[in-house]
This record gives C-alpha cells, sequence and structure tokens, in this order.
C-alpha cells in the first residue's frame, strides 16, 4: 500500500497461525519488502524470540508446516530460521503461474487436469495425475504441454513435493493447507477499506491501520477444521493420505524407548 507522504510503496508482511483449538490468530504483523528474505526472516526471528519454539521434549519444537504464495523471500527466510519445516505452496496461485505461460484458450483443459491433482484423493494418486493420461489426446500431462509451453510444464514440475505436503496431514485440514485463501480473503476487505481511505500519511499510520483492520477481521475468523487433530500434530503423530498412522508418533516412540 502506499502512502501520501513516502516515496515508495511498502508491502504488509503477515503470518497467521492456529492455536491448539484451532483458532487461528494473528501472529506476525510487520512491514517490509515482500520478495525480501531479511524482512521475512526478521519476522520469523521475533516470532522464535516470541516463544513459537517452546515445546515439551516430545512434542514438534518448530512449525509442522508452512504455506505461502510465491513469495521467494518468504520460502528462503523460513530455510534460514526453520530448515526442516515441511513447505505447502498455494494451488491457487501456483494455478495462476501456470495458466499465465500458457494460451487462453488451452487454460479451461489445463485447469481441470491440474485440479485432478489436488483433489486426489491419495498421494500416489496425486502423483500419477501429475502423468496422467489427457483424455483428449491419450498423452501424458507434462509430455502433452512441456513440448509447446516447457515453462508452464517446469513451473508444476518444479514445486512437486512442496505441492503435495498437505497429504502428510489430517485429511481434515487439507481444504485450509491447499491455499492461503485466509489471508487472501482477510486482506480483500483490508484492500476496500484502505483504497477508501485514499491513503495515510505515512507508513506509520498505515502499518496502525492496517493492523486494527486485521485485528478485527480475526474476531470473525472460522475454527479450522478437525482441530481435535492438532494436538496430535504437535505431539509428532504421523499421518499418510490424511489417515493417522497408529503407533508410529514421536510420543509413542519416546514411551517405548522409556
Amino acid at each position: 500500500m502506499e502512502a501520501r507522504l513516502e516515496e515508495q510503496a511498502q508491502c504488509i508482511l503477515v503470518i497467521i497461525g492456529a492455536t491448539p483449538e484451532g483458532k487461528k490468530e494473528l501472529v506476525g504483523f510487520t512491514d517490509g519488502m515482500r520478495e525480501s528474505s531479511q524482512s521475512w526472516r526478521d519476522l520469523l526471528l521475533d516470532l522464535k524470540r516470541r516463544g513459537l519454539t517452546t515445546a515439551s521434549p516430545m512434542a514438534v519444537a518448530k512449525p509442522a508446516l508452512a504455506k505461502a504464495g510465491g513469495a521467494l523471500g518468504f520460502w528462503k527466510g523460513l530455510g534460514e530460521v526453520w530448515p526442516t519445516t515441511r513447505e505447502q505452496r498455494c494451488w491457487v496461485h501456483k494455478t495462476a503461474n501456470i495458466l499465465n505461460k500458457m494460451p487462453k484458450s488451452l487454460h479451461p483443459k489445463a485447469k481441470r487436469a491440474l485440479q485432478e491433482i489436488w483433489m486426489a484423493e491419495t498421494k500416489k494418486d496425486a502423483v500419477k495425475a501429475f502423468e496422467a493420461p489427457v483424455r483428449a489426446r491419450g498423452r501424458l500431462f507434462v509430455e502433452t504441454y512441456q513440448v509447446k509451453y516447457q515453462k508452464a510444464a517446469d513451473c508444476l514440475s518444479k514445486d512437486r513435493e512442496a505441492l503435495l505436503a498437505f497429504y502428510d496431514f489430517p485429511a481434515e485440514h487439507w481444504k485450509h493447507l491447499r491455499t492461503t485463501n485466509p489471508i487472501e480473503s482477510t486482506f480483500a476487505t483490508v484492500r476496500h477499506r484502505t483504497i477508501r481511505s485514499k491513503g495515510c500519511l505515512s507508513n506509520k499510520t498505515a502499518l496502525a491501520m492496517v493492523f486494527k483492520l486485521v485485528e478485527g477481521a480475526q474476531k470473525s475468523w472460522r475454527r479450522i477444521d478437525g482441530h481435535n487433530q492438532l494436538p496430535k500434530l504437535i505431539q509428532g503423530v504421523r499421518f499418510t493420505d490424511g489417515i493417522e498412522v497408529i503407533g508410529n508418533s514421536a510420543a509413542s516412540q519416546a514411551q517405548a524407548a522409556a
């Protein structure tokens, strides 16, 4: 957003987390540069200093999964602060990026093929969908588009593991993990209000206004589905294709060793 008395527009960096009870909360908020890994690193380190890594010995002492769109600065900063945290790319952003590299006449067909990947019931089926036959031609998906639209095919293939990370988490959480809609929908309201205000006088007043808008919106955020599964994730319980793997959690292994 752009303040009237500032030469450059500022970017608001936001991190939303969830409590063990499934309540979404604003946990990180500052201004910075969207593609700057240093800006994201400073925000993530602030979370760490405020106790995000505080946990019992048998709990996950780091964020289990982080999801975002294509903000390269965020992913680089995350890798520096919590290198073992899983990454989940947003399918909405990824689909848009892929379609931007293809002619509009192919968009409906390509969009359906991409949807078959992230809507697959299991990770195995999703991996197959990456290379599944395109019904209209009977050829492999990547093969179909890679010859003429290599950038589009590469855009999909290079992030395959990060796009499918959600399969290793409870099925109830999948719709929350596959996209960044919780943040996007919140900032749709923020953008509307800031446009109507016709700009703030300074970055400081702009940041304060956006914070109050997000703080107000936070009151109406709905709880995460399957919130009863969150304590299991904290304890290190493993999930495969959205289903709990019985007797294979970090806590049960530690108890067995004792």
